[in-house]
């Protein structure tokens, strides 16, 4: 008979853990975020009714467009303006300029980089600054959002 100790599976792998993550821009950004979200793609469904041999209705689901993901990207409020100098190209009306690749890693808590996303032709969409309060003991967190044409997870 089996004890409990030994119906654990050691074997498998524990889901990698994200401490911090590190943000490559082309030279624009070269920093540290502690929240990412975004990093995936999607295709719109299309739903084709047709009718089989049997007669009954059948709706097949076909994969549509190909869509990104807007990333957005949070850090801790600083003196640094490189994201906000960033913006104002796009701002400026200069989007081919502004459109840069990059790349995203993930560190675990023993600063070990455990994944990495590259994008590309990726341009800041939005920025905004800290909303917080003069008496709240809350960090200001500055928010970047970017529109990119490509992301694959490349370790």
């Amino acid at each position: 008979m089996a004890t409990a100790h030994n119906a654990v599976d050691t074997s498998r792998e524990d889901p990698l853990t994200g401490f911090h993550f590190q943000v490559e821009v082309q030279g624009i950004i070269t920093g540290y975020f502690t929240e990412v979200s975004g990093l995936g793609s999607e295709n719109e469904v299309i739903e084709h009714k047709v009718i089989n041999e049997k007669g009954t209705e059948v709706v097949m689901k076909i994969p549509g467009r190909l869509k990104w993901e807007n990333i957005v990207l949070k850090r801790g409020i600083t003196s640094n303006m490189d994201i906000w100098a960033w913006r104002k190209l796009v701002e400026d009306g200069n989007v081919a300029d502004a459109r840069k690749n990059g790349t995203i890693t993930m560190y675990n808590q023993q600063l070990a980089a455990v994944a990495q996303w590259s994008f590309e032709n990726a341009w800041p969409v939005k920025v905004t600054g800290p909303s917080v309060k003069s008496d709240s003991t809350e960090l200001g967190v500055e928010e970047l959002t970017l529109a990119h044409e490509f992301i694959e997870r490349t370790s």
